[in-house]
């Protein structure tokens, strides 16, 4: 049986049911989003003469939680107008709609008793058919079937989504006693390829597998802190993006997710897992009791582990929690010897073996940790999975963790792994002993395999088929390196330049690679992708080379690189080969710049792109300016105001927009409806750029025509533009220096001080951008700009 999803009911309106509400919304999916009627009136509506018979009060619950939940930052929905595709709804009015739909989710409260009473309603007025699953992080998932239909039953399960719904990855799928096969397939693939999901179906056990580790994990370092005598502060620093984790590390994260919610699930374990070996690290530490008795739960109570106060003069401070006083003090820098040593090494991967070898307090913290986490992971299987990949999957894709446990055991040694448990008086799981393979993944033509334990061998990791991964391909597919670049053969006549500068950064290396991709391309291969699976896709140009570069006045070389940027860029666009960007994450400046300028734009929905050159004290000089000077020419209908439109794009590199999304990036005029697609999938996203490339390629590709048509309107833009601009440094809304750098951008994009609109070549365009760019690196603002985002990494608005 085929299944589409067409519309959705999610039943609970709280932050996780609205967020998951939002996220299908995201992908096309109607939505009917359903809480409880309100038992009173509150003073708004009996102000107004309402009565709990009106809809606008019966629905109330449920319009405040979608409301604020809309508001909120970071935003749950990839654009605002995909909120209209969610329809507010009660339980006493609506329920019968559920028919409607093709997939119930339950989010209600934790409790079983309200869960299985919602669930026998449901049951009363569902089509036979519709799926039906819970979204509960603790209640076992045999527990809320019982007594339900046989059609229910088989196609019930738990369906767990990770807060937020948008941002995390995790979907774990939890069947129940009777679930059907087909919807444990259905499912899996849904999650993967329409929601954007790292899909790992799990066993019925407390806390499944993603909230079974992390606890652990969290619980187990919150004994060590005090075993080891260690701040606050010592721990983030140790185990944040050293380690490949998010930035809030392991307090900050307990703060922002709420410690009621980690005290909930690590009691579920402690009261649920009576025989998992290591049982007493559920237990709460003290400083943890006080801070719950305290109401110090994190960001949503105002304190937790930190807290934001309001110093002298009304600037804001952070405080840091002292556990061994429980009170709050100043935050206390954090400094290892051992962290010293890997800061030459930007792969996370490599710095494991030298961290557990550290002689200081950090050594000692990453022996004791991973020795107590590789001990725990083997214990689970097969307890909570039969796959030690799917433990990886979901510590990665729930967590944020850059490497799984059994990745970063591969990563130190599986010896070395068994010698650091060992040193913790603990014992690996009898299969690990038994091993014979040297490591519990290899590669092997372009696949990952894992050791599968019951049949004592490797075995491919199951569903790679529709991905590349480019870390699999590298060494065997490689064409073409330089210190910036790997081209590899992505097969089907297609090549892909991968970015390897820091941050993905484009200087002189990563453009002699693209040229060299584009002259490969052309000679042996039918396309071209611009692609990588690092965390950002590029955060633009090496400032600091235009930084040295200007400050020794190398002008003629500064004016020559900037010329290779802008040719590059223009290769893009008139080669002979089709060119597909696919960017993801960070995509700013000069990365921003490629993609405008390639034939096809694939964009991962996670996009957040812009031009942000005004930042740094300068306009965009890498083809950036021009382009939206043609896009507003191409853009202008019969009737249109040409002015308007040639203002929205000079407002948006202005005012360095960036979207939140690559939806949003549409509005901005960076991608273009009809040519540029979004995929949900990150994974997903360098095979679906491949293919159009491979599409494009074979429907004929023909190289195009360079553009001598650009209306430019000259002073008359000029003019509005000067006007404008010297309102707004008049009025303090900019700077002196963004004035300077907002007239040069409007020279550029009015084509000049041009008597009349006029029809110009796009090196026209080019040669005045660049000229531009050029006067503003020998201002000393644009220097002292550019200065301080090297130093710092935030702008300066001088």
């Amino acid at each position: 049986m085929k299944r589409h999803i067409n519309k959705v009911a999610v039943i609970g309106s709280g932050i996780m049911g609205s967020g998951i509400a939002c996220h299908f919304a995201n992908i096309g999916v109607e939505v009917l989003l359903f809480d409880i009627v309100p038992r009173e009136l509150n003073d708004k509506e009996k102000a107004k003469g309402l009565t709990l018979e009106d809809k606008a009060v019966r629905n109330r619950l449920v319009n405040d939680s979608l409301t604020a939940a809309l508001k909120s930052k970071p935003s749950p929905i990839y654009h605002q107008k995909f909120a209209n595709r969610i329809t507010t709804c009660n339980l006493d009015d609506d329920i019968a709609r559920v028919a409607e739909v093709d997939w119930i989710i339950e989010v209600v409260v934790e409790r079983l008793d309200i869960k299985k009473k919602v669930f026998e309603s449901l049951d009363n007025h569902r089509k036979k058919g519709t799926l039906i699953t819970s979204n509960t992080s603790g209640i076992p998932i045999h527990f809320m079937s019982e007594g339900r239909s046989d059609d229910f039953q088989k196609h019930f399960c738990g369906t767990h989504f990770f807060n937020p719904a948008r941002y995390l990855k995790l979907f774990e799928i939890i069947p129940g006693p009777k679930t059907s096969n087909e919807v444990l397939d259905f499912l899996n693939g849904y999650g993967e390829q329409y929601l954007g999901k790292t899909s790992v179906i799990a066993k019925d056990t407390p806390a499944f597998i993603g909230n079974r580790i992390g606890i652990f994990s969290i619980q187990s370092l919150f004994h060590a802190v005090k075993e080891m005598g260690m701040t606050v502060e010592e721990v983030d620093k140790l185990t944040g993006p050293v380690i490949g984790r998010p930035k809030s590390a392991t307090f900050r994260t307990v703060d922002v997710v709420g410690l009621d919610t980690l005290v909930h699930v690590a009691n579920g374990i402690h009261e649920n897992c009576k025989n998992d070996e290591r049982l007493d690290l559920f237990e709460l530490p003290d400083f943890i009791k006080t801070m719950s008795e305290n109401k110090w739960l994190g960001s949503k109570s105002g304190q937790g582990f930190y807290k934001k106060v309001k110093g002298e003069g009304g600037k804001s401070e952070i405080l840091t929690l002292d556990l061994d006083t429980m009170d709050y003090r100043s935050k206390k820098s954090a400094k290892f010897a051992t962290l010293e040593l890997t800061k030459t090494i930007d792969k996370v991967v490599d710095r494991f073996p030298i961290l557990i070898n550290g002689k200081d307090k950090a050594g000692e913290f990453f022996r004791k940790s991973f020795g107590a986490l590789f001990a725990y992971v083997s214990h689970r299987i097969p307890e909570i999975t039969d796959d030690l990949y799917k433990i990886d999957d979901a510590m990665k894709a729930g967590f944020g963790w850059e490497h799984g446990p059994f990745q970063i055991w591969d990563a130190i040694g599986k010896e070395k792994g068994l010698e650091l448990i060992k040193a913790e008086g603990l014992t690996a799981a009898d299969w690990v002993k038994e091993m014979k393979e040297p490591s519990f993944y290899s590669v092997k033509d372009g696949a990952t395999y894992f050791y599968n334990i019951p049949k004592k061998g490797m075995e491919k990791v199951p569903g790679q088929d529709s991905f590349i991964i480019l870390d699999n391909i590298r060494k065997s597919k490689e064409v073409f390196k330089n210190s910036g670049v790997v081209i590899e053969d992505l097969g089907d006549g297609i090549l892909n330049v991968e970015f390897q500068s820091k941050m993905n950064t484009i200087g002189g290396d990563v453009l002699s690679g693209l040229n060299k991709g584009i002259d490969l391309a052309e000679k042996d291969f039918q396309g071209l992708v611009v692609g990588n699976q690092a965390a950002n896709f590029s955060v633009g140009a090496n400032i600091g080379m235009i930084f040295m570069m200007a400050v020794e006045q190398e002008y003629d070389e500064l004016n020559m690189a900037i010329k290779m940027f802008q040719d590059t860029m223009m290769r893009m666009r008139y080669s002979s080969i089709p060119t597909v960007s696919a960017p993801h994450g960070m995509c700013l400046g000069g990365g921003c710049e490629l993609s405008l300028h390639a034939d096809k734009v694939i964009a991962a929905a996670e996009t957040y792109i812009g031009l942000v050159e005004f930042g740094v004290g300068v306009i965009p000089g890498g083809g950036g300016s021009k382009e939206f000077a043609l896009r507003a020419s191409d853009s202008v209908r019969k009737g249109d105001v040409e002015l308007n439109i040639l203002q929205e794009y000079f407002l948006t590199i202005g005012m360095a927009k960036v979207s939140t999304s690559a939806y949003e990036a549409y509005d901005l005029g960076i991608l273009q409806k009809g040519k540029d697609l979004v995929v949900v999938n990150k994974d997903r996203q360098i095979a679906t750029a491949k293919a159009h490339a491979k599409l494009m390629a074979e429907a004929g590709y023909t190289k195009p025509v360079k553009r001598k048509d650009v209306k430019v309107l000259g002073k008359q833009a000029l003019g509005m533009f000067l006007v404008g601009t010297d309102a707004m440094e008049a009025s303090r809304y900019i700077s002196e220096h963004d004035h300077k750098i907002a007239n040069k951008l409007a020279y550029v994009m009015a084509g000049g001080d041009l008597s009349e609109p006029t029809l110009v070549t796009e090196q026209y365009l080019l040669d005045l951008e660049r000229e531009a760019f050029l006067s503003l690196c020998t201002e000393r603002k644009t220097l002292e700009r550019i200065q301080h985002m090297l130093k710092t990494g935030k702008p300066l608005r001088n």
